[in-house]
């Protein structure tokens, strides 16, 4: 894979999670359908679990091609953003009840 390839499997992977979570934290403000608050409650599981897939996923692809390490890491920085958003939005979502 070239380096180009591997920063764009983050920032997708990171702008796809990131516009679900707005569109279910918006959408709540928005419309106070709880089914948008359920939605993103299974968006913090199911992006979880395949943000995790993806960064051992990396950080197997730079063990296998060490020359890849950096670029991987970036790759997974880039990822890691979505934490502290994730955190925000659902203490957001928390305390508005």
């Amino acid at each position: 894979m070239k380096d180009h390839e591997i920063i764009n499997i983050g920032k997708s992977i990171f702008g796809l999670c990131f516009a679900l979570g707005n569109i279910c934290l918006f959408g709540y403000l928005i419309t106070r359908n709880s089914d948008f608050a359920i939605a993103g409650y299974l968006l913090l599981i199911f992006g979880t679990i395949i943000n995790l897939l993806i960064i051992i996923g990396l950080l197997i692809y730079s063990l296998v091609h060490p020359s890849k390490f950096k670029i991987c890491l970036k790759a997974i920085g880039i990822l890691m953003i979505n934490i502290p958003v994730a955190i925000l939005y659902a203490v957001i979502g928390l305390n508005l009840n």
